[in-house]
């Protein structure tokens, strides 16, 4: 337990990442950063301290303060940075679960710094800032921060930091744990898929034409390519608040209220087209909350079933982008409402067998698989990188490199 109860720690303090307890169990097997932001003096040092104290030996803390890096606008990333992120990179090594950034955060160039990191040691990222009554008043922050900055020298930085950073997208990012156990799901689907007499029939679409029974389809070296850092189900997408309607879903009290909480998403099916391979999500009532209300179609016209979009990237085939997975599974829903429920070929791993033509397969679970995850949002480049492993042991997704 916490050192504190929820009810005795201060509202400015109150954060589901400290008092949630199904939010803390899926911290605690995922690998996070809390990127701490505002100005010196706000009380991000006292927020560091509580999430320390609430997770104990999973968490470290890295405070900028400990670096001699004064707190400023300046026209270039000091040196000194050089030695934290050294410091942050031999713990993303040691797969610490809760890293804890506390600074300023006020520049994107920083910060562009972090989120790489956070890429290529699959960390998902939390923004979190102090909720104290002073954290935007200079004139009291002037009398609280240990630099002994102005009130003018506060004031150039407040600018930056008075506007929400709004990620790429958002969505549910998957615990550490649970990405495992959904990626040897797949990893079982393909290799079953790829083994079927059926499924050679129809290969011609994956450019294979294989019937020979001895011979299997390897259809994870088709699927090449996979989006970066942690396995996850968009909601929004939001250019960094370019996207229309970005700021106002960003806005939203329910986007708002969890963000940085804890959600259980069920898994109802995986399928793959000649582009993509993906999980099925199925929201309930209070996940749709968070799904916006004009993504789950493909023409203008389209009236499908709110969430009928909702999934999880698990790989794509050369030259295609991730967001073709949720176009290919709309493909699905949209035969699916005219009566077309697919030819039922039989049961493998777990499940009914489905196929569609023109190389759509979905493999309909017979037990849901529940995964847990974390609403947060993601903050990097998003280029696509590869599946296969450069651990010669295993395979793209049994190393957990595909997402």
């Amino acid at each position: 337990m916490s050192s504190q109860s929820a009810k005795e720690r201060p509202e400015s303090l109150q954060f589901p990442f400290l008092d949630d307890e199904d939010t803390i169990s899926t911290l605690k097997e995922s690998k996070t950063f809390f990127i701490l932001r505002g100005l010196p003096g706000s009380g991000k040092s006292t927020l560091a301290q509580a999430i320390q104290d609430r997770y104990k030996d999973a968490c470290k803390v890295i405070s900028v303060d400990n670096y001699k890096i004064t707190p400023a606008i300046r026209s270039s990333i000091p040196e000194e940075y050089s030695k934290v992120d050294e410091d942050l990179v031999d713990y993303c090594k040691r797969d610490i679960s809760i890293i804890v950034l506390d600074d300023t955060h006020h520049e994107r160039e920083r910060l562009d710094q972090i989120f790489d990191i956070a890429d290529k040691y699959r960390y998902k990222v939390i923004f979190a800032e102090p909720k104290t009554p002073w954290r935007m008043d200079c004139s009291q922050l002037k009398e609280k921060n240990q630099w002994k900055l102005s009130a003018e020298d506060l004031k150039k930085m407040k600018p930056s930091l008075e506007k929400e950073f709004l990620p790429m997208y958002f969505g549910w990012f998957l615990s550490k744990r649970s990405s495992e156990n959904l990626r040897k799901v797949g990893q079982l689907f393909l290799d079953e898929l790829g083994s079927l007499k059926a499924f050679k029939k129809e290969s011609k679409y994956f450019a294979f034409a294989i019937e020979d029974p001895k011979v299997k389809v390897d259809l994870t070296s088709y699927f090449v390519k996979r989006p970066p850092g942690v396995l996850h189900c968009t909601t929004k997408f939001t250019e960094f608040g370019k996207a229309p309607g970005a700021e106002e879903y960003a806005q939203q009290e329910a986007v708002k209220a969890s963000y940085g909480k804890g959600f259980t998403l069920s898994i109802s099916a995986l399928f793959i087209t000649t582009k993509t391979v993906g999980a099925r999500v199925e929201l309930n009532e209070q996940q749709l909350l968070l799904w916006p209300g004009d993504v789950d179609k493909l023409l203008s016209t389209d009236n499908l079933p709110k969430g009928s979009r909702a999934h999880i990237t698990l790989g794509c085939a050369n030259g295609v982008e991730a967001v073709q997975t949720g176009l290919d599974l709309l493909e699905f829903v949209k035969l699916e409402k005219a009566g077309n429920k697919g030819e039922e070929v039989g049961e493998i791993g777990g499940g009914k067998l489905q196929y569609f033509d023109n190389g759509m397969w979905m493999l309909v679970l017979s037990k849901k698989i529940d995964v847990r995850a974390i609403f947060s949002g993601y903050y990097g480049k998003g280029k696509l990188v590869p599946t296969q492993s450069t651990n010669k042991r295993g395979s793209a997704f049994s190393s957990c490199t595909i997402i």
